[in-house]
């Protein structure tokens, strides 16, 4: 029997979510909240018999939902959750970011401490096939690792709906917003927390020229962040938003005492110039100190899932992994408290680069 879906939030993102869902026979979206009349429209082709509703309290009312998707903008993924919780807490996959402030983290203790059903923290990067290749074998190639660096060298920030992404105040910034991800994928690669974080970032290029309601956008669109860990392992993050011209669009590269281990991960495929042919396809390099000889293995992404979204399969695969939570068949694998930690590396960057300090992190702070 398949798991009905309520959704909240059917914007660019939001609608990747409906084309993947659509794709699981096990899965059905029977309604939708979305405030934006074309956003809206849009959902409703995808799922043409959701039913559309006004508000969060109404797709709470409707009781043949047994689970939530969250995918409306970042600053309201909080006080959604804090909603349902109030109302009819039913086990939810809310994107990340999971909060947008520090200010928010008293909330975010209370609603763990009190939400009797699963809370998934959307993290797709850890569900694209090289990464999880990646992370699957990277013990083995390297022998335990001792540095991590993870590049993501793309496009600048889309246009979404009201302008939303344009702004700190709203997305937590470029360290919170979309680097998130990446210090998610470190805590998980690393298997260990952050000690300290040291950053740099700022505006170069994008957005410099708009302006919404006379204000010009403070996002960020380049930075580096170096992280040391409680390990003794240490990682670094490079992100490039006016790279659109690279070949592969993240590259992470793990190395220890026996070898390394890397993962290639092209962009969008709908971003790929025609006249170059077909997009590239994802690789996994695994290069060892003895004997000398990388070794590259090609990583195909099911051509259906590629034309789902924009995440090289991996909205699908969190799906499929998300549904077995919510019928008791697996854990949550990725908890309010990985969500905290990635919001919370995000913030750190974020101050490091603004003060020129690093920024230390207490043994309780999470």
């Amino acid at each position: 029997m398949a798991v009905h879906y309520g959704v909240i939030g059917c914007g660019m993102m939001g609608q990747e979510h409906l084309r993947n869902l659509a794709l699981l026979p096990d899965a059905e979206v029977v309604a939708i909240f979305e405030p934006d009349a074309v956003m809206r429209a849009k959902a409703a082709d995808v799922v043409p018999n959701a039913r559309l509703v006004g508000s969060v309290k109404e797709l709470l009312a409707i009781e043949v939902i047994d689970c939530l998707l969250i995918a409306s903008p970042n600053h309201f993924h909080l006080g959604q959750l804090e909603e349902i919780a109030a109302i009819r807490p039913l086990p939810v996959l809310v994107e990340k970011p999971l909060f947008t402030g520090a200010d928010d983290m008293a909330r975010i203790e209370a609603l763990r401490e009190k939400y009797p059903a699963p809370i998934w923290v959307a993290m797709e990067y850890r569900y694209m096939p090289p990464v999880a290749r990646l992370i699957a074998e990277a013990e083995a190639a390297t022998g335990g690792i001792r540095m991590l660096t993870i590049r993501e060298h793309r496009f600048p920030f889309l246009k979404k709906v009201g302008d939303w992404n344009r702004f700190n105040s709203r997305t937590g910034g470029t360290m919170v917003e979309k680097c998130c991800h990446f210090f998610d994928l470190m805590r998980l690669i690393l298997k260990s927390d952050p000690v300290r974080i040291m950053a740099s970032g700022g505006q170069a290029v994008n957005h410099a020229d708009e302006r919404y309601d006379g204000l010009q956008p403070d996002i960020w669109d380049h930075g580096y962040a170096m992280v040391d860990f409680a390990s003794g392992a240490r990682a670094m993050l490079e992100l490039c938003m006016f790279a659109e011209g690279s070949r592969y669009q993240e590259e992470i590269s793990a190395i220890g005492p026996n070898g390394k281990i890397e993962c290639k991960v092209p962009g969008p495929g709908r971003f790929w110039p025609e006249h170059l042919g077909a997009p590239p396809v994802a690789k996994v390099i695994v290069s060892p100190r003895e004997p000398q000889g990388p070794r590259a293995i090609d990583i195909p992404v099911d051509p259906a899932l590629l034309d789902a979204g924009d995440h090289n399969g991996s909205t699908f695969y969190q799906h499929q992994r998300f549904l077995r939570a919510v019928r008791g068949e697996g854990p949550v694998e990725v908890t309010v408290e990985d969500g905290k930690w990635a919001v919370l590396m995000g913030l750190a960057a974020q101050q490091s680069s603004e003060t020129g300090q690093a920024v230390t992190f207490r043994a309780t702070q999470a």
